[in-house]
């Protein structure tokens, strides 16, 4: 009994310890004034605009990100997201064809574009100087983008190019796609975000136009702006470069297909020549952070990170550690979508291992966590790694405004964001019985296997008798 009543005495100095630590993290992390000193404001015309200070170099980032992505395209157009992107780089009436990232890259500065399920982004890197430039040549394409018939020929050829080298060309890729195209029963995220090649070869000027006029407004985008700025600075600045331009009467929330219920698990087989080493890999469909109750996300964010991530997970130590069938293994979760979210694990095989073997194994991995949970011990290591991981995000400008914009869009306040590792520190083992339970769910899954097999000219010459025999 004394024994007993020292271990838990222990425990609970431990514990102590641990949430004491936590606090001091986070309350350490609020106290920063990048984090302290973020405001937000909307102008007359709609546009969102979220400043972060951080005066530790003359330098800011300048994030626009339009409410619209691939799964907001109407059927038949996908890809039209992501090909208006890059038509975003062509002319207007200010500024050449192609000329916009010459400019950027004189005044010293680098800029990219991305396009995913639920938003189009563009940003700017730039001295604190040039900011006004940056907005100023925004604010422009945001309403006066201009296309030639030629201009669009050409970059429909280039997006082509890139699903050919990225998709086409890539066994583990095709596999994914067909894999959300199954887990997916309803919901337009079933469609890859490049587009579907037939539909791609199509897309014309007027269906870019349409989509640019439909989507492209100031009261549909969110502006961020990170670095050596001030609230009064970016307002006057904002306002000077977007506050003339009109709103879209016709935006409205946008309102998608859902999903129905999932009533049997589905399996997708891909064999091909170009494949490695034999995968298996599985899609559990889960709520987001914007859909998932209270504390939810964050219990499955821990969960994965248990289960699934690095070489210290229990999947990676299982499978390629002890029992040696996979040469790597691993998973994750992903919450940031604006209707749901998901869950991935995958393995790969060791030399000669069959997949069913594999398969077994990482079933046996997910039905522990559901049926015996996960340890105080492995929570607490996964709830400093993902509070550490967030601390040392926070130090990068480009990543705070991406954590905020990010944040705008599935409709989180400030606080909120800001809330996020306190709401990690509070979730309990309990929480994780309770997430492993609900959403390792078969019926709300796909499998997948990629499986190499010999190309046509290697199964021919397998099956022609060899030199002098009859």
């Amino acid at each position: 009994m004394l024994q007993s009543g020292l271990c838990r005495s222990t425990l609970l100095f431990t514990l102590t310890f641990v949430l004491a630590m936590f606090t001091a993290t986070i309350d350490t992390l609020k106290a920063s004034p990048a984090v302290s000193s973020v405001t937000e404001f909307k102008l007359d015309n709609g546009l969102q605009v979220i400043v972060v200070p951080d005066h530790r170099a003359p330098v800011v980032t300048h994030y626009v990100w339009y409410r619209v992505g691939s799964a907001d395209e109407t059927a038949g157009v996908s890809g039209v997201a992501h090909f208006l992107e890059h038509l975003m780089f062509k002319s207007t009436d200010k500024i050449a064809s192609g000329a916009f990232s010459k400019i950027i890259a004189k005044l010293g500065g680098q800029d990219n574009a991305f396009t995913n399920y639920d938003v189009t982004g563009y940003y700017q890197r730039i001295a604190k100087d040039r900011l006004k430039t940056v907005m100023e040549m925004e604010a422009d394409r945001m309403v006066n983008l201009r296309l030639t018939e030629r201009e669009v020929a050409t970059e429909r050829e280039v997006i082509l190019e890139e699903r050919r080298s990225r998709t086409e060309n890539n066994p583990s890729a095709i596999l994914s796609e067909q894999m959300s195209a199954a887990l997916y029963q309803n919901h337009p995220y079933r469609i890859p975000i490049i587009g579907w090649m037939h539909e791609m070869a199509k897309l014309s000027r007027e269906d870019a136009m349409s989509f640019y006029k439909r989507f492209y407004a100031p009261n549909n985008a969110i502006v961020v702006v990170a670095g050596d700025v001030s609230v009064d600075e970016v307002r006057n600045l904002a306002q000077a470069a977007y506050g003339s331009l009109k709103p879209n009467p016709d935006i409205k929330e946008r309102v998608r297909p859902q999903e129905p219920p999932h009533r049997a698990p589905r399996r997708v087989e891909l064999k091909d020549p170009r494949a490695g080493n034999a995968s298996v890999r599985r899609y559990y469909l889960t709520p987001s952070i914007s859909t998932a109750a209270p504390g939810e996300a964050e219990a499955l964010y821990l969960m994965m990170k248990i289960a699934a991530n690095g070489s210290t997970s229990r999947l990676y130590q299982k499978l390629v550690s002890e029992e040696k069938i996979a040469s790597s293994a691993g998973g994750w979760y992903s919450g940031s979508g604006l209707d749901s979210g998901s869950i991935g694990i995958y393995a790969v095989a060791a030399e000669g291992v069959d997949l069913g073997k594999l398969e077994a194994a990482m079933d046996g991995v997910l039905h522990e966590l559901r049926e015996k949970g996960v340890t105080e011990g492995e929570l607490d290591r996964a709830k400093k790694a993902f509070i550490a991981e967030f601390v040392y995000e926070s130090d990068s400008q480009s990543a705070l405004a991406r954590r905020y914009a990010e944040g705008a869009l599935l409709g989180q306040t400030i606080e909120q964001v800001n809330d996020f590792p306190a709401a990690i520190a509070r979730v309990t083992v309990a929480d994780i019985a309770r997430v492993a339970a609900k959403h390792l769910d078969i019926r709300n899954s796909v499998t997948g296997t990629l499986i190499p097999v010999p190309s046509e000219p290697e199964r021919e010459a397998a099956l022609k008798p060899e030199a002098g025999k009859l």
